[in-house]
């Protein structure tokens, strides 16, 4: 069954272009509009503008870091309420919980499946 998701607004923020571009192919694939970012200070520049659905934030990045990223974001009154899906490489406890301390709402491992992608879209956004 193909995904859709039209005009859902999906932000991915990775300093991966392959992930980037990964992700963006599966979203737009399934009706999504994607705003890609390079870092956090790249992302929290276009999250005023674009008001996207939900986030999905890489955790290892220069300059401002996934859990710095998030934070910033749910302690922004207008984009608390807002997903925030963690990415990582690594899948430890400790990067769990504290995705969990800053406020994400889940957290992927990568490389993720298109199934998880999805499903984490289902689950906090398409309610």
């Amino acid at each position: 069954m193909e995904e859709n998701f039209d005009g859902l607004k999906v932000m991915v923020i990775d300093d991966s272009k392959t992930i980037r571009r990964t992700a963006e192919t599966l979203l737009q694939k399934a009706g999504c509009t994607v705003i890609t970012a390079t870092d956090g200070f790249d992302a929290l520049a276009k999250i005023a503008d674009t008001n996207p659905d939900i986030i999905f934030v890489d955790i290892m990045m220069p300059r401002l870091d996934g859990y710095q990223t998030c934070a910033l974001i749910k302690n922004n009154s207008a984009f608390k309420t807002t997903p925030v899906i963690m990415l990582s490489s690594k899948d430890g406890l400790f990067d769990k919980a504290k995705g969990r301390i800053v406020g994400s709402d889940e957290y992927l491992t990568k490389p993720f499946s298109k199934e998880e992608l999805f499903t984490a879209i289902r689950q906090y956004v398409k309610s």
